[in-house]
């Protein structure tokens, strides 16, 4: 267990234990827009949408990108539960700049059978992994 002013946080993935670590300071985006947590947060269950989650310990920081899922939030522990997570290192910036130009070319023809829905969640998930890459 976490002490002082830092808390426990776990990012879990269908594939692995993504983070398991420390943080004085967590942030990542829910469905209701953007959330920080420090310890002692009041308990809360809520739905992670796509976004970058920085996970602050003192002067260090880490940044990844998490794909949709729930995050848990108890007094001294966080824990996501992420479709998918990635660290910088791990995302391929050329296959995201070629969905990015997927989705918007998508967006733009406006064809009958177009899901606008899911097209701007993929423009969206691009979007954040090339901006997650490239900190």
């Amino acid at each position: 267990m976490a002490d002082g002013n830092k808390f426990d946080v776990e990012i879990i993935t269908p594939d692995r234990i993504f983070f398991k670590g420390e943080s004085d300071f967590l942030e990542f985006t829910t469905s209701e827009g953007d959330i920080g947590i420090y310890k002692n947060h009041i308990p809360l269950t809520t739905v992670l949408a796509p976004g970058a989650v920085t996970i602050h310990n003192g002067d260090d920081s880490k940044v990844a990108a998490v794909h949709a899922g729930f995050a848990e939030i108890l007094g001294e522990k966080v824990t996501l539960l992420a479709e998918v997570a990635e660290w910088p290192d791990e995302i391929d910036v050329k296959r995201a700049e070629e969905a990015k130009e997927r989705a918007e070319r998508r967006i733009q023809e406006k064809s009958d059978d177009l899901d606008l829905r899911r097209a701007e969640v993929a423009l969206r998930k691009a979007l954040i992994r090339m901006d997650v890459a490239n900190k």
